[in-house]
């Protein structure tokens, strides 16, 4: 694929200040970093800049400091984190986005191939605002600029939009990896394309399965958002997570849906309990007599065979959201099930498989299959905007 984005290697980072912006908003307790991943995924990117002698400077937001110098968000507690994935001494610049001279001192003094984090830029309100004048601050820091936070780049803001819009800019190796991936998912992907969303409510998916349904040759819908659906279309819910009032907006999703050729896969069978929580008592129910004192919290066997079947069908892949309460057994069985047969086609070479969301990631993780998909994004927001079709500032800064 001939990328329409500058990549890694048509930037020159020979004994450069190179501008990393890296997505180091990763969950920390006590002082420690718990998960790593986003931190991983840019270790190919400093090490291509490290080995050529450049200087590495990541700029990173972290938490929600609302424009102000918060302790509790600062940038220092990951540099150990980084250094540990690395393998490389990182410093740490305790950054005045206000006045940048003492920045601009700690980069000129340290040694070429260094690794810096300079401070949360969202310690500074003209981050979120993509403020021109900070952005041009940032940019006095460096010789160029990459991106590889691809989970930041559906926000324009100063370090992501502006920024890449003020020196010679490119994408890093995760975020080309990640472009790719996406790419292949829904851009121009091998058909027959199969997109699989759940998770709880259809209000915030309504874009997403507009947008799905004109590209892909058939929409599974599972989780708690199948249940407005299946209300919609008459059936009885019981107790089950279903927001009534969307019952004409899932009708018209459907409508939309025959209009573009794209079938649409609900559940035919459920696994219903009466309390939720885990090890509860169950039952299987067909859809069309659930229980009016139950609530749905799982798809059924016939459901997953069913699912199994446009898989089989399939030669891509997309997927967002979990088939049903995966948190607690035994409701997890569904998007197990389904998960695995996923991983099983993609590791026999039948399928292209993209996944992402936060959920989602969890959701895999649960099944032991994380790593078995083609590809599986980190991203959240990103990707669930990409999903929706919807333009994503950081990229676009980057385009040839």
């Amino acid at each position: 694929m001939t990328a329409t984005f500058k990549t890694l290697d048509e930037l020159d980072l020979t004994n450069k200040r190179v501008l990393l912006r890296a997505d180091l908003n990763v969950p920390v307790a006590d002082g420690k970093v718990t998960d790593a991943t986003r931190i991983e995924r840019l270790v190919p990117t400093i090490r291509e800049i490290v080995k050529k002698d450049g200087k590495a400077i990541l700029l990173s937001h972290f938490g929600r400091p609302k424009g102000k110098v918060d302790p509790e968000f600062s940038l220092e507690q990951v540099c150990e984190a980084v250094a540990n994935a690395t393998g490389h001494p990182v410093g740490f610049v305790a950054t005045d986005w206000t006045d940048i001279s003492g920045a601009q001192r700690a980069i000129e003094s340290a040694r070429a191939g260094c690794v810096l984090i300079l401070e949360n830029t969202r310690f500074h309100p003209g981050e979120e605002a993509n403020d021109v004048e900070l952005a041009k601050r940032m940019a006095s820091l460096g010789d160029v600029y990459v991106n590889d936070a691809f989970s930041a780049a559906h926000r324009a803001h100063a370090s992501t939009e502006a920024l890449a819009r003020l020196l010679p800019a490119a994408a890093g190796l995760a975020m080309e990896a990640e472009l790719q991936a996406l790419e292949a998912g829904l851009g121009k992907p091998k058909k027959p394309v199969v997109a699989i969303v759940g998770g709880a409510k259809v209000s915030s998916k309504i874009d997403l399965l507009e947008n799905l349904v004109t590209k892909v040759d058939a929409l599974v819908i599972g989780g708690g958002m199948a249940n407005t659906f299946l209300h919609a279309q008459g059936y009885g819910v019981g107790k089950s997570l279903a927001e009534k009032e969307l019952a004409e907006t899932a009708l018209r999703i459907m409508d939309k849906a025959i209009d573009s050729g794209c079938a649409i896969i609900l559940p035919i069978d459920a696994v219903v309990a009466w309390h939720f929580k885990a090890d509860t008592p169950t039952r299987l129910y067909g859809v069309d007599a659930i229980d009016r004192d139950g609530m749905i919290l799982d798809i059924g066997p016939s459901s997953i065979e069913r699912i199994k079947g446009a898989i089989d069908d399939a030669n891509t892949v997309v997927w967002n959201g979990p088939m049903g309460a995966f948190e607690m057994n035994p409701f997890d069985a569904g998007t197990v099930a389904v998960a695995k047969h996923v991983a099983k086609r993609t590791h026999d070479g039948k399928l292209v498989s993209v996944a992402g969301g936060g959920d989602t990631v969890a959701a895999l993780a649960h099944a032991g299959v994380k790593d078995a998909f083609t590809y599986v994004s980190t991203a959240g927001g990103a990707f669930l905007e990409w999903m929706e079709g919807k333009p994503l500032p950081g990229v676009d800064a980057l385009k040839k």
